[in-house]
């Protein structure tokens, strides 16, 4: 049963989140929660102690009964103190398993998946229910002991009010029902709220407002984001009403059963079967057995849920570690390493070389993106030596900054392998090769955070290493940055969490090129298309910044510097230039025997000079 395994899943999140807490919190609550029926069975006794004008055990029992009362509080009050902080803790700890499932294989081609976008969506959305979740397992806890210990008491009273407590069963399995239905819509409508959320976003996030209200597009994308959740609330609504009449079946059943049990007793009472105290001791057992019928229902709709939370936690696992593309790096692995470079010591299997001597070599490489059959690189190859510096040129989706990702190592080759010293990179652990990369991407991360945090995450064993942070903006040209800003390094950078200051898309590049250069002994740098922010000066500037850095790590190290440009005139000095086309290497030379070949790179090349002249 759902709420069976998420009581499980609840129980063993907070025994591995703070067991003390977890036990204290357990303890206060089934202690307290054993008072109710002792209530019950007090104020029956209580009744005929009245009726038998029984003057002091009258008031003893009325003092029982107080504490008892006040005991319950107290439990309740002293228990919610430990399970309220465990929550929010466990609630911490899932969304952390979720960052670290995500980013758990390394590479990025889980994020090309709708079904991995939609389970992660499902399960976020899920994790709001959670902080919740122990205090509702808890209380159910505690009502299976008030329903057992309330069976033992009314079979003493009368045997067949043993039956009572079962009547619960079909509401139960009812309101498992209802909530499958609840479930399983949510799940359907993911993709409608996934859609809603982003129109969200880009309605209400700076960086996209300008455009919007620019191009009067408010009312077309509210309008959007409203059909959205419209489906999505015609969906849920429709799964509600269905969910509510089955629940409601159910209460029925119950009260009918409820009622039906009082009116004996009742009946039983009048014939002189009972007496008055039993009376009351069976009603108020009764009326607490329909409150802990009740409040198990919708404690059992929320734990079924977060069950289902869990659930799809365990598929976001499963879908990582049944990634495609890991079981391409394994088949690569497994056939590499007789085609190693020749021309230079290759190093072990699985071991990156201090310093490079031979250089990258792709043999064959294709790919294609997860859930797509056309593939985005077709059978590409080409060596690039140590030391030297390599351009790739194309047309919008040639494919060049998928092949950036490749010799990064965020993707493995769909076929064909990538060799580093004569090394197949499938045969490293994803974070090896990637310490020694450094890149600059088009799409750079601005983390609006501290400076120095934003420029630190390129070394996070560096980011409280002042002299380091210097070392790499000084690198970068970025000083000018840091001058400005009143705090230095410790400046808040960005609005969205705090009066932070902004930056241009300039300032914001040379920071992203300082996070970069915080990397001193990378065997690979790229910059991938940095003119997004920049003019033709400040990208050439840029350029020399970059060209400067990689010249000193390619004598050190034998590091390879990739540049990937719409700019002619900013890779043209390159050791050698890729020319891309639909997928696949159309030239490769320098820029004079490309120039000469008079084909794709040539006419590119003059009708960017031609824009120019």
């Amino acid at each position: 049963m759902t709420f069976l395994r998420a009581i499980g899943f609840i129980l063993s999140l907070g025994y591995r989140t703070d067991r003390r807490r977890l036990f204290v919190a357990s303890g206060l609550m089934l202690v307290g929660y054993l008072s109710a029926p002792l209530v019950g069975a007090g104020l029956g006794a209580f009744t005929n102690a009245v009726l038998d004008q029984d003057t002091s055990r009258a008031v003893g029992l009325a003092i029982g009964l107080a504490f008892l009362l006040i005991f319950e509080l107290m439990m309740g009050h002293f228990a919610h103190l430990s399970y309220f902080e465990l929550g929010d803790m466990q609630q911490m700890q899932l969304t952390d398993e979720i960052a670290e499932i995500a980013h758990s294989s390394g590479r990025i081609d889980q994020f090309d998946r709708p079904e991995f976008a939609k389970l992660l969506t499902v399960a976020t959305e899920g994790l709001q229910r959670v902080r919740l979740a122990l205090e509702v397992t808890l209380q159910l806890c505690g009502m299976v002991l008030q329903v057992i210990v309330t069976t033992v008491i009314l079979a003493m009273v009368e045997p067949w009010l043993v039956l009572l407590p079962l009547a619960a069963v079909p509401p139960v399995l009812l309101a498992q029902r209802a909530q499958k239905i609840m479930d399983t819509t949510r799940d359907e409508a993911a993709l409608d709220i996934q859609l809603s959320r982003h129109l969200v976003q880009v309605g209400t996030t700076g960086q996209s407002a300008k455009e919007v209200r620019l191009f009067g597009a408010q009312r077309p994308l509210a309008e959007r984001q409203r059909a959205a959740w419209n489906a999505t609330t015609a969906q849920l609504w429709t799964a509600h009403r269905r969910a509510a009449v089955l629940r409601a079946i159910g209460q029925v059943w119950f009260a009918l059963a409820y009622a039906l049990a009082v009116f004996l007793v009742v009946r039983q009472a009048a014939a002189g079967g009972a007496n008055i105290g039993q009376v009351v001791l069976v009603m108020t057992l009764a009326v607490q057995v329909s409150s802990q019928v009740a409040g198990g229902l919708a404690v059992l709709s929320i734990l079924q849920s977060v069950g289902r939370t869990g659930e799809h936690i365990a598929e976001l696992r499963a879908m990582v570690a049944d990634d495609p593309a890991a079981a391409a790096a394994a088949t690569a692995a497994a056939t590499s390493g007789e085609s190693q470079s020749a021309s230079a010591e290759p190093s072990p299997p699985g071991e990156v070389p201090e310093r490079m001597t031979s250089g990258v070599t792709l043999e064959n490489v294709s790919f294609c993106y997860p859930g797509k059959t056309i593939p985005v690189l077709h059978d590409v190859s080409f060596t690039v030596p140590a030391g030297s510096t390599l351009a790739l040129v194309g047309e919008n989706g040639a494919g060049k900054s998928t092949l950036v990702k490749l010799l990064c190592g965020l993707y493995q080759p769909t076929s064909g392998r990538i060799l580093v010293d004569g090394v197949d990179l499938a045969t490293l652990p994803d974070s090896v090769w990637r310490e020694r990369v450094a890149t600059l991407f088009q799409d750079f991360a601005r983390f609006e955070l501290m400076l120095r945090e934003n420029v630190g995450t390129g070394l996070v064993s560096k980011i409280d290493d002042d002299e380091a942070l210097w070392a790499a903006l000084g690198r970068a040209r970025a000083g000018t940055v840091v001058d400005r800003l009143a705090d230095g390094l410790d400046q808040l950078l960005g609005h969205e969490y705090g009066n932070g200051v902004d930056l241009s898309g300039g300032q914001w590049q040379t920071l992203g090129l300082a996070r970069t250069l915080m990397r001193t002994d990378p065997l690979l740098l790229i910059l991938d298309e940095p003119a997004a922010a920049l003019d033709a000066f400040a990208e050439n500037a840029l350029f020399e910044r970059f060209v400067a850095s990689a010249e000193e790590t390619g004598r050190v190290a034998g590091a390879i510097t990739v540049f990937v440009s719409h700019r002619f005139s900013t890779v043209r000095d390159a050791d050698q230039i890729i020319v891309l086309d639909g997928g696949s290497v159309r030239e490769a030379g320098t820029h004079t025997a490309l120039m000469a070949r008079a084909d794709l790179y040539a006419e590119l090349f003059a009708l960017q000079a031609g824009a120019y002249s």
